[in-house]
């Protein structure tokens, strides 16, 4: 199938996570004007702390407008809002009313497949890929209306899976042929390579952005990304009540062993307006496995470029490897 227009024409196939506080309109807009999908989660933008949606949403859109006047041969890539479509997210409503306002082309969901929610997107043009973590739940968010699909593997960022890669993607595509990303340790243009030859039309990157001069993350968060690699992340529910990746140098400092944390209550997980995290995990950060590949501190348009150069050297690397090779011919007689 043909990807959708609106993600044809991207500098790289990659979407860039949100991320919860880290996702603001400065990241949005750079990923954006750096030529791939920018994207945040709506409760990111919170009333309480004197921001407002509404007003992210009118920024996002106008200063996207003025790079694309002033650059018509390189215009900005499309934004996408996430929408935590959970039941303690009392927002999810009012939300879904300003994000279809202002027509926002992309919308990606999480945590639960509702009709109404792709709904509210279809109603202005929108795009909606859900975010699964196994073939059973992509099937239910496309029997419920969504377009398209992101694979969260083993190895992501934030609310991870525990699927490899190659199982999720191969059994997705065994019966859907819509539009595809792959989530799961993608930090570099080689590992953006493997999700196309996989099947997938694109990659999903959090954790590299994270260490970006336009992310709103505190300095140290920034750098134990940058001077950590995989054996680093450990994979824990006690922190939300949902499954996800950390980084173990940040729970040791808030004085728990990363090695011995115990399960958490699913019913624990909290998405609404005042969710907070308690003070002593103020400071326990997410990442994902890919974080080897990020040595430094970088702006998104270094990263993009960055990511842009090795990509086309996986092309040209993969082709010469792929290059048939002469079979000899046996001798007659």
């Amino acid at each position: 199938m043909t990807l959708p227009a609106i993600l044809q024409t991207l500098r790289l196939p990659l979407i860039g996570s949100p991320l919860f506080i880290i996702s603001t309109p400065e990241l949005v807009i750079a990923q954006c004007k750096a030529g791939i999908v920018g994207s945040f989660p709506a409760l990111n933008a919170r009333e309480k702390d004197g921001q407002s949606l509404d007003a992210w949403l009118t920024h996002i859109r106008e200063e996207l407008d003025r790079h694309n006047q002033a650059n018509p041969d390189r215009p900005a890539a499309p934004y996408a809002v996430n929408q935590i479509v959970h039941r303690s997210n009392t927002r999810l409503q009012q939300d879904l009313d300003i994000c279809a306002r202002h027509e926002v082309p992309l919308w990606i969901t999480s945590l639960g497949a509702r009709v109404e929610v792709n709904e509210a997107a279809h109603s202005c043009g929108g795009l909606v890929l859900h975010d699964v973590i196994n073939n059973r739940f992509a099937h239910k968010a496309i029997e419920k209306g969504a377009d398209g699909l992101i694979a969260v593997s083993a190895g992501a960022g934030g609310h991870a899976g525990t699927q490899s890669p190659l199982a999720l993607v191969q059994e997705i595509r065994d019966w859907f042929d819509g539009p595809l990303f792959l989530s799961g340790a993608i930090a570099r243009g080689d590992s953006l390579l493997a999700a196309l030859a996989m099947g997938a039309d694109g990659g999903y990157a959090g954790s590299a952005f994270i260490a970006t001069e336009e992310a709103n993350a505190v300095p140290a968060y920034k750098q134990m990304i940058a001077d950590h690699a995989a054996e680093d992340i450990v994979y824990s529910n006690y922190f939300t009540g949902v499954w996800g990746n950390y980084l173990k140098p940040s729970v040791a400092a808030a004085g728990m062993d990363p090695d011995a944390l115990e399960q958490s209550d699913p019913s624990r997980m909290n998405f609404g307006e005042t969710r907070e995290k308690p003070k002593s995990w103020k400071d326990i950060w997410g990442a994902g496995q890919g974080i080897g590949a990020v040595r430094d501190i970088v702006s998104v348009e270094g990263l993009i470029a960055r990511m842009e150069q090795e990509f086309i050297a996986a092309q040209s690397r993969l082709a010469r490897q792929l290059k048939p090779r002469q079979i000899p011919v046996p001798a007659a007689g």
